[in-house]
């Protein structure tokens, strides 16, 4: 049973005039609340102690109060802003640490239906990322007794730029980025490991690089995976430049999966990106990658 973190409040959220697919969260729901093999369960609202572990006091109070400038609130985008975002935003985070709990206590895979803001960066937000929930669960793992080492595998079309800057020369976690090159954002940070993707880029040779960046990272030598799992490597994807298919996606999914079944990993899946046209081949892709957790934790 794979116990997967959701509440409308994903959707409802946002403004329905914003530049961002906000109906894809309540159309991948409207799938997956008929599988038996998920539960699915409403994610508390994560603490200003627990976003204060990543991220500035001063920028998480001026966001929670509604006080933030209007350039900040422009890097963020999502705009118009509705008075729910703050809810929305705090029950993302709480979603990816409920999981997170989850994966950790029972040595398992689970998932936030959404998340994987990875572009926020500590002080301020960016590219739809306010808070970076990536970062924050890494820290929090950290917490734990028997984590010693937390392993954070960043499959989305861009680059965890923020989740970079955060963690960057921190002992314990290990952050690793497979993105296109030409991609948002422009300016790079520095990952522990980054691979740059050229344009156009196709199953084989994606799935051979994933393959060879495992052999590299050795994922046996930590103590759980952060995966980041955006689908906008996608060829229809609107914002990736990659080309894989669904069936390509589908097998990248698996070899992180695998990661669980061989060393007994605990797996945190966060929801990532996916900006098809029609959003319907994004969702397709969602429901494939909870669909192929769930068998993974029977």
């Amino acid at each position: 049973m794979l116990n997967l973190y959701y509440d409308p409040i994903y959707t409802e959220g946002l403004d329905p005039t914003v530049r961002f697919p906000r109906e894809r969260y309540q159309l991948l729901a409207a799938r997956l609340t008929e599988n038996s093999d998920i539960h699915i369960q409403r994610p508390p609202l994560a603490t200003r102690e627990q976003i204060v572990a990543a991220h500035d006091e001063r920028y998480v109070d001026l966001f929670i109060e509604g006080k933030l400038d209007s350039t900040a609130i422009r890097r963020i985008g999502l705009r118009p802003w509705t008075p729910a975002i703050v809810e929305r935003t705090l029950r993302l985070v709480g979603g990816s640490l409920s999981a997170l709990d989850h994966a950790l206590s029972n040595i398992s895979i689970a998932g936030n239906m959404a998340g994987g803001t990875h572009h926020a960066y500590r002080d301020c937000g960016s590219g739809y990322c306010i808070f970076n929930d990536v970062a924050i669960c890494a820290l929090a793992a950290l917490k734990e007794p028997r984590i010693k080492k937390v392993l954070i595998l960043d499959l989305d079309v861009h680059q965890g730029d923020g989740t970079a800057a955060i963690l960057q020369g921190h002992p314990n976690i290990f952050t690793c980025s497979i993105h296109a090159e030409s991609n948002f954002p422009f300016r790079k940070q520095q990952s522990d490991l980054d691979v740059h993707l050229a344009d156009e880029t196709k199953d084989a040779d994606y799935l051979a690089c994933l393959d060879r960046t495992l052999e590299k990272i050795q994922p046996h030598r930590y103590d759980c995976i952060l995966f980041q799992a955006g689908v906008d490597p996608l060829e229809e994807d609107a914002l990736g430049r990659l080309a894989l298919t669904r069936a390509g996606l589908r097998q990248r999914n698996e070899r992180v999966f695998q990661l669980h079944r061989q060393y007994h990993l605990p797996v945190v899946i966060f929801m990532g990106g996916g900006y098809a046209k029609p959003i319907e081949r994004t969702v397709d892709a969602f429901e494939d990658l909870f669909t192929e957790a769930a068998q993974f934790t029977v």
